[in-house]
């Protein structure tokens, strides 16, 4: 199988991911995207995270309905810190007749060499960032190009309409009473206005 591979917080899930992770369904023939909740990610503190429970089923309620997207608790269930250096080689080893693709931003190609050994990334998966309509092409395909040289790597971007959310930004909005309608979808909505209270005591 030819397996998308969705991380993040998803804190919460909002339309920015879903676009990206139909887009690249299509476009690199998936069989499947796999939504992939990070359970205690390197670089996030924990006051800035949504409990589990509630990010895993916000996830399960925007991805409903779609048969080629599936939740995985891979890294939930994991304990401690959840590097995707981990999770692909746990994943190349109990799957080996599968490839896999790890899907991100555009702002990941840039910052990739940060992550934890990222040569042994590139060399378990094929990477695939977005590419917005307000990044110049020429500067994130010659990044892509650079890390295809470098680690020998598969690098693809993925065309993508420019939709400017982001989960930080879905957070202040409803701390400060904004609408978020048409920024998630309509059942992630009404999860987070049930559960406001989660969200106010972020960051306090």
């Amino acid at each position: 199988m030819r397996i998308g591979i969705m991380g993040g917080t998803f804190n919460p899930i909002h339309l920015g991911h879903l676009i990206l992770a139909e887009n690249a369904y299509r476009q690199l023939d998936l069989d499947v995207v796999w939504f992939m909740p990070s359970g205690k990610p390197p670089h996030k503190p924990n006051t800035e995270i949504l409990p589990n429970e509630d990010r895993v089923h916000m996830v399960e309620l925007a991805i409903e309905g779609t048969p080629y997207f599936e939740l995985s608790l891979l890294e939930i269930d994991r304990q401690g810190i959840t590097y995707t250096v981990d999770t692909l080689e746990y994943l190349t080893k109990t799957r080996p007749e599968d490839q896999f693709f790890f899907l991100a931003g555009a702002d990941s190609l840039y910052q990739f060499e940060t992550w934890r050994e990222p040569a042994r990334i590139l060399s378990m998966c094929h990477f695939a960032a977005a590419r917005r309509d307000s990044v110049i092409y020429a500067d994130i395909e010659a990044q892509a190009a650079y890390l295809r040289e470098k680690y020998q790597a598969e690098v693809s971007l993925i065309n993508i309409p420019e939709i400017d959310i982001s989960s930080s930004n879905i957070r202040e909005r409803i701390k400060s009473g904004d609408t978020i309608h048409f920024l998630v979808p309509r059942t992630v909505e009404e999860y987070l206005a049930e559960h406001r209270s989660y969200l106010e005591e972020l960051n306090d």
